[in-house]
């Protein structure tokens, strides 16, 4: 069966778009997505195309973004990757040290769009911290050595590096995530 996993952007971190976990998987029941399973209370989502049709990450992600645009009338981003690309991107993952030794400050910044590497490359080499920055399998990898609030490279920043909106997720996320939609997490 295949499943898929649903990032939203920018919920429950402030007061302004707050997203439950039931509203979460009541928007993909409501969409006619399968075996919907929220993981932490950021905005991620494992389902099943169930009964909607949908066959591509893509799709599902629109999906859950206009279920949940209709449940609490304000528009929610929603970007999907498949468990194929959950597992290329842990596979592909340029900063293994960092995966093992210092996972919450290693993050995935996933694009809704294409990432620019090449804008990429020119934050790399404009930025005067200690993050490390790679993109590889169409996502951003940083390693944020000195904490993430510290960090000179915010959101803002980021996305106009890509050249897209990002959302981003800690390693530890990442790899829950890949567990829940290889099968191997418990249902």
């Amino acid at each position: 069966m295949a499943y898929f996993a649903i990032l939203l952007r920018a919920v429950n971190i402030g007061p302004s778009l707050r997203v439950t976990a039931a509203d979460l998987r009541g928007a993909a029941d409501d969409a006619g997505l399968g075996a919907a399973r929220t993981l932490l209370n950021s905005g991620n989502l494992v389902v099943t195309p169930g009964t909607s049709g949908a066959t591509e990450a893509r799709d599902i992600a629109r999906l859950v973004r206009e279920s949940l645009g209709e449940r609490l009338g304000q528009d929610v981003p929603a970007v999907g990757l498949s468990a194929e690309q959950l597992t290329a991107i842990t596979q592909a993952n340029p900063f293994p040290a960092a995966a093992r030794d210092d996972p919450s400050h290693l993050q995935v910044h996933v694009p809704f769009g294409e990432v620019d590497e090449a804008g990429v490359a020119r934050l790399d080499l404009a930025n005067a911290g200690r993050e490390m920055l790679a993109t590889a399998v169409g996502v951003l990898y940083v390693h944020y050595v000195d904490g993430i609030g510290r960090s000179k490279l915010t959101p803002k920043v980021i996305d106009k590096a890509v050249g897209a909106p990002t959302t981003a997720r800690n390693w530890n996320t990442i790899t829950k995530l890949r567990a829940a939609c290889d099968g191997s997490a418990s249902r």
